[in-house]
């Protein structure tokens, strides 16, 4: 029970990216790709331009699946980092943020349902935005009685 006292959703966030940089990297996800990455040291992973309008044989899937997966398991810690600072301090997200992170996940999961936008965030953004709900009423309450 301790645990889940200090437990942020801003932690579960770290996590999520954590698990997305390690699964990109892994044998079993996009490990191939990077080792090619890292054989062209990461500086032309993609033609840029040259590779659009986006074709079979003119695009590299792989690699922009690869980069994207990668990238976005990199974008998740300091926004985790931020959200577990802001509640930290203030005690709870504001509703914008809490309702952006559901419509961004909720597109997410529109456009690749069997992903871990699905199985993962989209419980997790729903949890935020009861939790947001609930500690919300929780802090009225306690301005109400003081």
């Amino acid at each position: 029970m301790a645990l889940l006292k200090h437990m942020t959703n801003g932690i579960v966030l770290i996590f999520l990216g954590v698990m997305h940089v390690q699964l990109a990297l892994s044998a079993n996800g996009f490990g191939k790709q990077f080792q090619n990455f890292f054989h062209k040291k990461c500086f032309v992973i993609s033609n840029g331009m040259d590779e659009l309008p986006a074709a079979v044989g003119r695009t590299n899937f792989e690699n922009f699946a690869a980069f994207w997966f990668f990238y976005f398991g990199l974008l998740l810690i300091p926004l985790g980092v931020l959200v577990h600072s802001i509640e930290r301090t203030k005690g709870v997200l504001s509703f914008n943020f809490t309702l952006s992170y559901l419509v961004v996940v909720g597109v997410g999961v529109y456009m690749i349902p069997n992903s871990g936008m699905t199985y993962f965030m989209f419980p997790h953004a729903i949890f935020m935005m009861v939790y947001h709900c609930i500690k919300k009423r929780k802090l009225g309450m306690k301005d109400a009685m003081q």
